[in-house]
């Protein structure tokens, strides 16, 4: 398994959360696997620009 690393991007709003741009998640695709523990999740971009995430 492959793991890239995505950048933080400027929050504009002021927060301590981290804050992580979809198209970087994605490498400007539109899905991404994000891993959990044993779990592997699925992002997606629909076509919309809504956010899925899926198990």
């Amino acid at each position: 398994m492959t793991f890239h690393l995505a950048k933080e991007v400027m929050n504009p709003v002021t927060n301590t959360l981290p804050t992580y741009s979809a198209q970087d998640l994605t490498k400007s695709g539109d899905q991404a696997q994000i891993v959990l523990g044993e779990q592997i999740y699925t992002l997606r971009i629909t076509r919309a620009g809504k956010l899925i995430l899926t198990k």
